[in-house]
This record gives structure tokens, C-alpha cells and sequence, in this order.
């Protein structure tokens, strides 16, 4: 089995911040970028050309593929903002506090493991950095690396 398309890079993440458009975006992705480092203590990489990524991790699916896969972050896309959180899909207890959680958020969409933001203004920041937490700390302990 290959290797996950996406990898880490080598470019720096505020350099790809510096480079998101429209301005609005571009200031809301150094908020973003701001809160998950507050609540994950790490330093950012880039995944592929667009994901900002905080930690990472390693699995193995069912059908025996290796994957290396960031531990949460997100992407400031033209229309939406798309924010990694793995840790309620992977965990029933996390996803349950996820669900408490996203009805207390505010205006989004979510994909498999995604959360769709389209401006920041649409969603309760506190309630996002508890979301965010939650995952985190699930992802830490089921992948503790």
C-alpha cells in the first residue's frame, strides 16, 4: 500500500497564511492558527499545499494501510474554513461531547471527519476551543505516539 498523498512540507505555515486570500480569511486563519496552538501546545506544519496541521499520529486502517496523519487542523479555503477534528469520529464518548458541543457552535456543515466554518463571526469561539480541546485530548490518548 502507498503512502498517504498528502505529507509534511517544508514551507512555512505563516508564510502560507501570508499568502490566503481574501484578507478575511488571511485574518481569520492567524486567528485560527493562534487557537490551536494555544490548545495544542505545538508548533504547525504544513500538510500538502493548503493544511495547516498541529501534531500528528499514525494508524493502521482495517485494510492493513499505514497511515501518518496530522493530529487536528485546518485549511482557510476561499469559501470555507475546514478544520481536522478526528478525535469525535474515533472515540463514542468524544463524538457524544462533539454533538453537546456543535449544537452549542453556532452556524457550520460537517463532512466525515471535517468541520466547515464559513466565517468566524458564524460560530461561538469559546464553545470552538472546547470542541477543539475535547478532540485534542481524545486524540492524544487513543494515538498517544
Amino acid at each position: 500500500m502507498g503512502e498517504a498523498k498528502t505529507q509534511i512540507t517544508d514551507v512555512d505555515p505563516a508564510d502560507f497564511i501570508a499568502s490566503v486570500e481574501p484578507e478575511r480569511k488571511r485574518e481569520e486563519a492567524k486567528l485560527l492558527d493562534a487557537l490551536f496552538r494555544r490548545v495544542t501546545g505545538e508548533e504547525p506544519r504544513m500538510w500538502g499545499p493548503s493544511i495547516i496541521g498541529y501534531g500528528s499520529y499514525r494508524t493502521t486502517y482495517a485494510s492493513g494501510r499505514k497511515v501518518h496523519w496530522l493530529r487536528t487542523g485546518f485549511s482557510p479555503r476561499k469559501a470555507k474554513h475546514s478544520l481536522y477534528l478526528m478525535g469525535g469520529y474515533c472515540d463514542e464518548a468524544t463524538g457524544q461531547r462533539r454533538d453537546e458541543l456543535l449544537a452549542r457552535l453556532g452556524k457550520y456543515k460537517t463532512g466525515k471527519s471535517c468541520l466547515y466554518v464559513n466565517k468566524l463571526a458564524d460560530v461561538d469561539m469559546d464553545v470552538l476551543e472546547e470542541l477543539l480541546r475535547n478532540d485534542w485530548e481524545a486524540m492524544a490518548r487513543l494515538y498517544p505516539e
